[in-house]
């Protein structure tokens, strides 16, 4: 395996394309916004769906 020493494990590195400081708080932001999202919609759910349970019962 050729690419499997330190020489070639530097290549290899060297190959990464790094995000920006930019681009990785605009990730970082997207993850955030979508988290909350998801957070904020699963509570939404859970609160329809036990007012429905509790009316039904």
């Amino acid at each position: 395996m050729k690419w499997f020493s330190i020489k070639g494990i530097v290549a290899e590195v060297k190959k990464i394309k790094w995000p920006s400081i930019k681009d990785l708080g605009r990730n970082t932001g997207e993850v955030l916004v979508f988290t909350i999202a998801f957070g904020i919609f699963f509570v939404v759910c859970e609160f329809v769906v036990s007012t429905l349970l509790n009316f039904i019962i």
